[in-house]
């Protein structure tokens, strides 16, 4: 009787470990719980925004898939920018101009905050920002990048030129890669494809003229430059998209210094005559000269007296678009 009594508290006892274990077994510990898919967790909340990536001069950075805010150190980068219709947070200053905004893009740019210049960004400003993203250009990075690239992803764009020799259209790649940062390359290729099409449309006013041989000249404080017909955007606009002929002493791909004395040698019947901030003085005392008077474009009335923003302009959709109605304002009787 007594054995017949502990093996029934034996049995009881294993039956108790049985359901202990069976219960056990039933519940994951917490760490391993399934975690709520993709779809639970947009219904509870909306998922974090995805991200992108961009490749750029110094390998490939990871940006947000949506730029709430931008820095941008370059005035053609701006250019680009306002051309896809987004607004920067951030841009640098442009030190000729009295360190503001670039003339041309300043309308379009009220209430952004200037961050220091290209070559000598402010940091503490740009960090205060808190931007997603930093946009720089090539010069601009070989000593600001590793500093900048600290405070946000930094994208660097921008090459010589030169690189790329008869290749007009180099301009556009960099507005390209920008309007893929934000989903908006149709609409970049859109604007590139308006601007194609104004210049040919100048193109064949410049055509049937006679004699349009072009001089593209810059007065700085103390020296008169000719530029090349390549080594810059804005040059090929002139002698290549346009169709303007170099005239005589226009280099090939270099600007060079041009003396007072050769000026009758160029034989320009237009000219161009891009003039620095600290230049008056020396154009008035070079628009006195008998020599300067010889030229058919000063004989005829026409010089295009115009600031160093052609410079920079050449570089966007906004920019090369004014340079066309500057000339063609111009060139109208």
């Amino acid at each position: 009787m007594k054995r017949l009594k502990s093996l029934q508290i034996m049995l009881l006892a294993v039956l108790l470990l049985i359901l202990a274990a069976c219960s056990n077994g039933a519940r994951q510990p917490a760490s391993e719980e399934p975690r709520p898919s993709a779809s639970q967790t947009s219904d509870q909340g909306a998922a974090e925004p995805g991200t992108r990536t961009i490749a750029h001069l110094k390998g490939e950075a990871v940006i947000p898939a949506k730029i709430e805010k931008i820095v941008v150190l370059s005035a053609e980068y701006i250019d680009h920018l306002l051309t896809i219709g987004e607004k920067p947070s951030g841009v640098n200053t442009e030190v000729r101009y009295g360190g503001d905004y670039l003339p041309y893009l300043a309308d379009k740019l009220q209430g952004v905050q200037t961050v220091g210049s290209a070559d000598n960004p402010n940091l503490e400003a740009i960090t205060l920002l808190d931007p997603d993203v930093i946009l720089i250009e090539s010069r601009t990075a070989e000593n600001k990048y590793e500093q900048l690239n600290k405070i946000a992803p930094t994208i660097v764009l921008g090459n010589e030129w030169l690189d790329y020799g008869d290749d007009t259209s180099f301009w556009t790649k960099d507005l390209l890669t920008i309007a893929e940062m934000y989903d908006k390359t149709d609409l970049a290729k859109e604007k590139i494809a308006e601007l194609e099409q104004k210049t040919v449309q100048a193109s064949e006013k410049i055509k049937v003229l006679e004699n349009k041989k072009l001089a593209y000249l810059r007065v700085r404080e103390k020296t008169l430059q000719v530029y090349a017909q390549q080594g810059h955007p804005t040059n090929a606009l002139l002698y290549q998209d346009l169709g303007f002929e170099p005239a005589a002493l226009t280099p090939s791909e270099q600007r060079e210094d041009l003396s007072l004395e050769k000026t009758p040698e160029l034989g320009a019947d237009f000219i161009v005559l891009e003039m620095d901030p600290n230049a008056r003085d020396f154009l008035d005392n070079m628009q006195k000269s008998a020599l300067w008077k010889n030229i058919p474009a000063v004989q005829g009335g026409k010089v295009h007296e115009t600031d160093s923003f052609w410079l920079f302009k050449g570089w966007g959709v906004i920019g090369r678009g004014e340079i066309i109605d500057e000339i063609m304002a111009w060139m109208e009787p």
